[in-house]
């Protein structure tokens, strides 16, 4: 799912990373919101909050809804710039070295916070870790899978199920319905991610450690995605082989 890109990509492999990233990103967000009770999976409410600081003329305050979102781009765009600056290599697939970066960042938040008593500086961290993961999911997937935040997914997922209405002006029923499929998977997940995420966090009280959780999951992930392919890949060299001596 980390390794197929542009047209080799399928539904299968855009499921599976969506399924994946989604319960990460409910997790990251509901801990977030139960530790320092704002959202740190997207901005649009932070830069609600910014202009409406602005407007009132409490730039000191607004600075740090600015600093929210600017941590966010900044995830982006690092994310971008490493996926850009190694993606001629052949031997390297480099969307593991974004989310690599995003788990270590959600590995250390936890250390980080006990020792480092700023709450707005964690919420940065977290949304730069969520801002390198929207980046990688969008560019992997070429633009189909987001998976940080719903707002766009229910707007296109509306969009979708009202053109099932109209089959002669959208005459492609199947490629819509798996699209279709796809949203309500990262809905379902985000939700998923999110209620176990709060139940570790205050039913277990794991508290800022419920990010551990999510780092681990995520990095299983990975591995689990390479296992998978070197064991296709050896497969298939091995068939070529037989194929070739008989």
């Amino acid at each position: 799912m980390f390794k197929h890109q542009g047209k080799s990509r399928t539904l299968k492999h855009n499921l599976r990373i969506a399924i994946l990233l989604s319960f990460v990103a409910g997790m990251v967000n509901i801990t977030g919101y139960l530790a320092f009770t704002q959202l740190t999976t997207n901005v649009t409410g932070h830069f609600a909050l910014f202009i409406n600081d602005v407007t009132h003329f409490n730039f000191w305050k607004g600075s740090i809804y600015f600093l929210y979102i600017f941590s966010f781009l900044l995830g982006s765009f690092i994310s971008s710039m490493l996926i850009e600056k190694f993606k001629e290599s052949n031997k390297l697939n480099v969307f593991v070295l974004p989310t690599i970066l995003e788990s270590m960042i959600l590995l250390l938040t936890p250390a980080i916070s006990s020792y480092f008593q700023y709450p707005n500086f964690i919420i940065c961290l977290l949304l730069l870790a969520m801002g390198l993961q929207n980046s990688f999911v969008t560019k992997i997937s070429d633009t189909v899978v987001r998976t940080t935040h719903l707002t766009g997914l229910f707007t296109d997922l509306g969009i979708e199920i009202s053109q099932l209405f109209f089959p002669k002006a959208h005459p492609y029923k199947d490629k819509i319905k798996a699209t279709i499929k796809l949203r309500i998977y990262i809905v379902c997940f985000f939700f998923a991610g999110g209620a176990i995420g709060a139940y570790l966090y205050s039913g277990l009280q794991l508290k800022l450690n419920t990010l551990i959780i999510s780092a681990i999951i995520l990095l299983i992930g990975l591995l689990l995605d390479d296992l998978r392919y070197r064991i296709i890949r050896t497969t298939r060299k091995y068939k070529q082989k037989v194929s070739t001596q008989g």
